[in-house]
């Protein structure tokens, strides 16, 4: 724990936002490094998979798992340090830092896409080995993505009816209110209907 007070404090709260500016500008190097790791370990995998060297693949694609793994972490501890630099104000009583890093790190586990573009590159990385063999057919589970849902008229902008609270996907008779949300016929009643093509 550790604090400053006093006339100091506005050169103190100075020096943490420079600080926490570089550690972050480091930290999102040290993010896309890992990336352009994945990138490359990527192309070996298809060429060890073009050798039939399957089990070396599959070392190489636990050690992409552990990458984005610890890519995601160090995106959490990254945006923690940025936040905490640009939100602390010293004060007189001593700063209980570990508790700040853990709210700030709790608060961008919630807000964070980083899972998403993980799981994007390991996808292109099991894709990239898959293709080596079995060109122009599905991955395994591929297959079951062949329902999807488009609209040209309008965006929905709801997942579940608001009077049911069912999936959007299992109402019966789906009808849309107001132009944009979509409901279940037999929970509306009085309000102008458009039936859903």
């Amino acid at each position: 724990m550790a604090s400053t007070s006093g006339a100091g404090s506005g050169v103190a709260a100075g020096r943490i936002r420079s600080h926490t500016s570089a550690l972050y500008s480091d930290s999102q190097s040290l993010i896309l490094e890992i990336r352009k790791s994945v990138t490359m370990m990527k192309d070996i995998a298809v060429h060890l998979e073009r050798d039939e060297r399957t089990q070396m693949v599959k070392d190489l694609e636990d050690g992409v798992v552990q990458l984005l793994a610890a890519s995601d972490e160090c995106m959490h501890l990254s945006e923690a340090i940025q936040s905490i630099g640009d939100e602390l104000e010293p004060g007189p009583e001593p700063t209980n830092f570990k508790k700040k890093f853990d709210e700030e790190i709790a608060k961008s586990k919630a807000r964070s896409s980083s899972h998403t573009q993980n799981q994007s590159l390991l996808r292109k990385f099991r894709e990239a080995v898959w293709h080596v063999h079995h060109e122009g057919q599905p991955m395994p589970g591929d297959e079951q993505e062949d329902i999807v849902m488009t609209s040209t008229q309008c965006n929905l902008l709801n997942v579940t009816c608001p009077l049911s609270g069912k999936p959007i996907t299992e109402l019966v008779e789906p009808v849309r209110r107001y132009g944009e949300y979509l409901s279940s016929i037999s929970c509306i009643s009085r309000f102008p209907m458009e039936r859903v093509l």
